[in-house]
């Protein structure tokens, strides 16, 4: 294939790369830098490109494994030592005004709609904010690992529809 085809095929990928950038992301501005840098790569990287192969999943997988690397580099960056005798890991957050008190939900409303929750998502997920694995977990409650983990996904999922409106005036 030769560059000018290459460079045709990958720019009708675009809104197909754009919308799973969306998806990676959840910002737009940082979709299209991410998208950019896919392109960058993909170009970069065209003689690794083997012809009559799936350009559109090689091009994905480029862009699912920068996002990758740069959400581990970016959580690298925001991790620091306390320098104690233990050497704890602090994870920084970003925002700056996480401390405000209208931003933030009442403890008591979110272990209320915690408390709603049946048991078969209330305890998984209760266990896992305790710090137990997933493996211990699924050994405590005599469950497979998968459901465990679904259960856990789906309960978050569930309280961040229930608490989406919640202190919003």
């Amino acid at each position: 294939m030769t560059a000018l085809e290459f460079n045709y095929q990958l720019t009708n990928l675009s809104s197909n790369l754009e919308r799973f950038a969306l998806s990676l992301t959840s910002n737009m501005e940082d979709a299209k830098d991410l998208l950019q840098e896919t392109f960058v790569k993909a170009i970069s990287y065209r003689d690794k490109f083997a012809d009559n192969t799936n350009l559109k999943a090689w091009t994905f997988t480029i862009m699912k494994n920068t996002f990758i690397n740069n959400y581990r580099r970016n959580q690298k960056v925001n991790t620091t030592f306390d320098h104690t005798d233990d050497l704890y890991f602090l994870n920084l957050k970003n925002e700056a005004n996480t401390d405000i008190p209208d931003s933030q939900y009442s403890v008591k409303e979110i272990q209320k709609s915690i408390d709603e929750l049946s048991d078969e998502f209330r305890i998984p997920f209760m266990m896992h904010t305790e710090g137990y694995k997933y493996k211990e977990i699924a050994d405590e409650l005599d469950l497979k690992i998968g459901t465990v983990k679904s259960r856990i996904f789906f309960t978050r999922k569930k309280l961040m529809e229930k608490l989406h409106g919640y202190g919003a005036n």
